[in-house]
């Protein structure tokens, strides 16, 4: 099994490494798109800033950024925390990106490489297998990628980045209303329908794939209110000293 984010930090600062704000928002955005950092999770300047083995003002820079993608909600004179999205914005996040990963997709079937559909292929494989050998945080990882792959080579560059945003969103929601009890998000068979339509050129597949995706994956979702508050420390159980 990989490294957690909370060792990889940890192996960086312990073997002399200094770390950067870049860094810090690289992994706290990892841990949160991975579900290992949970929505409403407090995130202390201090805390971090002995976890992080830097000065409270590269934590500051850190968490602006991770706030300005998103990732975090900051207030005056109160702790950031990971975004918890309410019900209503989930709600409006999926029929986001339904409406904008469904036109890039459709954009997007037989403008590919045969290289960068090799690619895909390969991601969807990863994707399955990691789902084979329980390996979830790999899986996800993998979902991902497939995803930022389409934003990535999106033809209309606009309609790419608004992607690039709601996948992030998406992820965040996913991890607060994941239903309970659930294992895994994985949608058997989705992405290779996704892929076999891109590769074919049939644009009307391609968008009723992934909009039959992103509705399967919101019907996954418990969209009932709940405390998924979570103390940083018990994530990332040891202070680098």
């Amino acid at each position: 099994m990989s490294k957690s984010w909370q060792q990889e930090v940890l192996a960086e600062v312990k073997a002399g490494g200094r770390v950067t704000d870049q860094q810090i928002v690289d992994k706290i955005r990892k841990a949160v798109l991975t579900q290992r950092l949970p929505p409403n999770t407090r995130l202390p300047e201090v805390a971090l800033g002995e976890i992080f083995g830097v000065s409270r003002s590269v934590i500051r820079k850190a968490l602006t950024r991770l706030d300005a993608d998103h990732v975090i909600t900051q207030a005056p004179n109160q702790v950031a925390r990971v975004r918890a999205p309410s019900i209503e914005e989930t709600r409006e996040t999926f029929a986001a990106r339904r409406l904008v990963e469904g036109e890039v997709c459709s954009l997007l079937a037989g403008n590919m490489k045969p290289v960068q559909l090799k690619a895909l292929e390969k991601l969807v494989q990863a994707e399955s297998d990691a789902h084979a050998d329980g390996d979830e945080p790999s899986r996800i990882e993998h979902s991902l990628a497939i995803h930022h792959m389409v934003a990535d080579l999106s033809p209309n560059r606009v309609l790419g980045n608004f992607l690039t945003d709601l996948i992030l969103r998406t992820s965040i929601v996913i991890a607060l209303y994941k239903r309970e009890g659930l294992a895994s998000c994985y949608l058997k068979g989705d992405h290779t329908r996704l892929l076999k339509n891109l590769r074919s050129g049939d644009g009307e597949g391609a968008c009723k794939a992934i909009v039959d995706h992103l509705n399967s994956l919101e019907k996954l979702m418990d969209l009932s209110s709940r405390d998924s508050s979570i103390d940083l420390m018990a994530i990332l159980g040891q202070r680098v000293g």
